[in-house]
């Protein structure tokens, strides 16, 4: 019987005239109606003609989480006083609940996509409603992006609606082809935002760790909240494990005053219908994840406590690592979970952050497009027959990097040919509804193990055990097995649907169905993360073939193995090397085999910043692991060159040998590239490096190691940079003199170092000279450093014929006492220069 009573209340009621009549004229529209108004449960059903007076046809709603659309099909099914499976029913990855009178059917955005996959017209729906889009989780953004192109192509008369809980709905407007947006009021009441920092300062998230005061703060206030206010506390936390801490500092009933529930996509049914279904007396705390931001509606909440955290997923290409990383929530995600707590009467939001922090949140949360992963979305789109992604309606388009490093993981896999296009492989990685790394590792590891226990292992890498289990897959597989919790049932469910979707099951014979599990845990793993194979290095430390340094925790029984396949690591902000989470132990031609396409032997001759020399070998690698080498007594000259080359880069130009006159010779022409600019050249290391070939060609083909750089003299090298053709090069000693003769007969080196030359000479050397010399054709004054009778500065001047006039006679005074037998004369200008005392003043 269906309940009226329940659907007249809905607030999204009073915008349905409007959602029909833009659908009946464009065929799409932008559904914005904030949570708990019934967007996602009466519009749904009135589209589908089951309340109202609509005509009959088949509705499909995609949810982005799996514990939404259970939610979403049982709260359909109770508002028309059915079962699911009758009229409404759901299907997500592992489980389904339709009958042969569906009408309504909620999916996931992943099922979905392999829906159109398999029948891009979708036979027989008439509309497809994407739910929580302002969310912008990949697989929602792609599954739009193929509905549009069907609604181009195929069936212009299926009909879309994209659902969002905020008014940001002008961008999905436009890629729906300027579809109308139809906006529900939401019956909300006030509520008061009471901003609860912590009293001292807490470490901010890193990875996925969260720091354990901010938790313990948490706790405090949500027991501030149970004191100051009446109904039942919602409280957003990132993840499940810190989900379970805060549990764990709350205590139970007795301790607390009221119940605690946990709610996330790994809670037991059972435990999420009770928290939907509201209190049936005495006071509740619920526990939740993002998924209570929007996904679901708990009744009976009066208070919110929000921890200000949510997870998003990041990628580092470099290394091959992708988890998911804790992040301050934005400013979006806090209003949304803010009005939590008035969608039954006045409430009111606990913000663990202060007012002044608030500005600084990010207005929305990521596009997940643009921070993921990208290597399911690029076999999605080339199985569409886009392997570029170049032609799909996207609201950002996905970064080349990322597209780039996804299409080299399908290359290795075989998902995908030479020219990006899929293969039959990769049709058949698709259809197994698990990243591409693990769909491969399901194939290749049931044809090594079987398809039973390769199963079993993917589906355990395809949703990572709890932390309790430890960081030995093995024995994580064997916990899994023999447990009864909620991780255990869902592992073995999806440990049946993946052996169900290969063909046959078991192991061949001779084929590894007598491997021990062990064995076959670190082959599915190594399969599924090649460039995580990593080899041991020191006390827990390892080696990935990537590159990538990895350090087991202090208390691994992983610690001592010599190969390891790590299928779970994060890198700290402020570690050197990432922290293995979960890994398998595997021998050496496991290792060989999984990660075959990086195994190069060679010669290699290079450049050793240890020996600072030039180190020749032939050398076996697995990526960046080496596994033997021997000496190369005769290695290609290119290949010396190249290492000699990347010596001097390394180094610099001192691993030549330069004279005082080399040294000059360059400094004099870099003076006049500086002064006078082109003929001369520069000769900057930058530069010099840059044309070896010009000036130290031939004498690089010859060298074989450091000592012969070191014998070479850079400035007769530096000669042949000289400006012979343009006759320049004879100008060299008019423009930049090495020396300078003075009055006194002597020649004196000229210092071209600094920014100007210098000339340092003692003073009686210069009686009776006006004219300060004149470098550069003229243009540049020479610095005269004027020395006492021992080689001390006594003035510098660029105007002799002034110092001589206004500076000489305080010099006199200071110093004639001091050098009595060398002259002194009051006129210097036309006193006779001299090298030598005379002892007159």
């Amino acid at each position: 019987m269906i309940r009226d009573d329940a659907l007249t209340q809905l607030p999204v009621r009073s915008a349905l005239p409007a959602l029909r009549e833009a659908l009946d004229a464009h065929g799409a529209a932008v559904l914005c109606a904030p949570p708990g108004t019934g967007k996602t449960t009466l519009v749904p059903l009135v589209l589908a003609g089951l309340t109202g007076d609509g005509p009959r046809q088949r509705v499909v709603v995609a949810e982005p989480r799996r514990i939404a659309a259970r939610a979403a099909a049982r709260r359909m099914a109770w508002l028309l006083g059915e079962g699911v499976g009758e009229r409404v029913g759901f299907t997500v990855r592992g489980e389904r609940r339709v009958g042969p009178r569906t009408v309504v059917e909620v999916v996931t955005t992943g099922v979905l996509l392999q829906r159109l996959q398999r029948d891009p017209e979708l036979a027989g729906v008439g509309t497809v409603v994407l739910d929580e889009c302002h969310e912008r989780h990949l697989d929602a953004d792609t599954a739009a992006a193929f509905l549009l192109d069907v609604r181009a192509a195929l069936r212009p008369e299926l009909r879309l609606v994209a659902a969002s809980a905020t008014t940001d709905a002008e961008g999905w407007s436009r890629l729906l082809g300027d579809a109308p947006v139809v906006t529900a009021e939401s019956v909300s009441h006030p509520v008061e935002v009471v901003w609860a920092p912590p009293e001292r300062p807490v470490r901010p998230p890193h990875g996925m760790r969260v720091d354990p005061a901010l938790l313990e703060h948490v706790a405090a206030v949500v027991r501030r909240a149970l004191r100051e206010r009446e109904g039942d506390v919602l409280c957003f936390l990132p993840g499940v494990g810190e989900i379970a801490r805060v549990a764990g500092r709350l205590g139970g009933r007795e301790a607390l005053g009221a119940e605690v529930l946990q709610v996330h996509g790994r809670a037991p049914a059972s435990v999420q219908d009770a928290v939907l279904a509201g209190s049936s007396g005495g006071r509740r705390v619920v526990l939740a994840t993002s998924v209570a931001e929007s996904s679901l509606t708990v009744p009976g909440v009066r208070v919110v406590v929000d921890a200000g955290l949510a997870r998003e997923p990041r990628t580092d290409h470099a290394r091959g690592l992708s988890a998911l990383t804790t992040v301050r929530a934005s400013r979006a995600a806090a209003r949304q979970r803010a009005g939590r707590a008035g969608r039954e009467a006045p409430g009111a939001v606990y913000r663990c952050w202060s007012e002044a922090d608030d500005v600084r949140l990010p207005g929305f949360p990521a596009a997940e497009i643009l921070v993921a992963d990208l290597t399911a979305f690029a076999l999605q789109a080339a199985c569409w027959g886009d392997p570029g992604a170049s032609g799909l309606a996207l609201l950002d388009p996905p970064p080349a990097g990322a597209m780039a490093a996804a299409r080299e993981v399908l290359a290795a896999t075989g998902a995908v040919s030479a020219d990006g296009r899929v293969t039959d492989r990769g049709r058949r990685m698709a259809r197994l509804g698990v990243h591409p790394r693990l769909a491969r590792a399901l194939l290749d590891g049931a044809a090594e193990a079987g398809a039973r226990r390769a199963a079993e292992v993917v589906a355990l890498l395809s949703e990572e055990p709890p932390r309790e289990y430890g960081d030995d897959l093995a024995a994580a597989w064997r916990t899994a097995r023999r447990g009864g919790d909620a991780y255990g049932a869902r592992w073995r469910m999806e440990a049946r649907r993946l052996e169900g979707a290969l063909p046959g099951s078991g192991a061949a014979p001779g084929s590894g169905g007598e491997l021990p599990d062990d064995a076959v845990a670190g082959l599915v793993t190594a399969l599924a993360y090649p460039e995580r194979v990593a080899r041991l290095r020191g006390e827990g430390a390892y080696l990935m073939v990537s590159g990538t340094g990895a350090q087991l925790g202090d208390g691994s029984r992983l610690r001592s193995a010599p190969w390891l396949a790590v299928a779970v690591a994060d890198r700290p902000v402020t570690a050197a090397s990432a922290r293995v989470l979960l890994g398998a132990v595997i021998d050496e031609d496991t290792a060989r085999a999984a990660a075959g396409a990086l195994h190069a032997d060679g010669e290699e001759v290079r450049w050793s910043e240890e020996r600072r020399d030039v180190v020749a070998r032939r050398v076996e690698r697995l990526g960046a692991v080496e596994l033997a080498s021997r000496p190369l007594p005769e290695p290609g000259p290119g290949l010396v060159r190249a290492a000699l080359e990347d010596g001097l880069r390394r180094e610099g130009l001192g691993l030549l040998r330069w004279t005082a006159d080399g040294a000059g010779l360059r400094e004099r022409l870099a003076f006049l590239h500086r002064e006078r600019g082109e003929p001369w050249p520069d000769v900057s290391d930058a530069a010099l490096l840059e044309r070896l070939d010009d000036w130290l060609g031939l004498e690089l083909e010859r060298a074989r190691r450091r000592a012969d750089l070191e014998r070479l003299d850079g400035g007769r090298m530096l000669e042949r940079l000289l400006p012979w053709a343009s006759g320049d090069a004879a100008r060299l000693e008019e423009l930049a003199p090495e020396r300078i003769q003075v009055p006194s007969g002597s020649r004196i080196r000229v210092d071209y170092g600094g920014g100007q030359p210098v000339l340092a000479v003692k003073l009686q050397e210069l009686f009776g000279w006006q004219e300060t010399p004149r470098l550069a054709g003229g243009r540049v004054p020479v610095l005269v450093h004027l020395l006492s009778p021992a080689g001390r500065p006594a003035a510098v001047t660029a105007d002799l014929a002034s110092f001589w006039r206004d500076g000489y006679r305080a010099v006199r005074a200071e110093l004639r006492g001091r050098y009595p037998r060398h002259p002194w004369p009051e006129d210097p200008a036309s006193a006779p220069p001299t090298r030598r005392a005379t002892g007159g003043h």
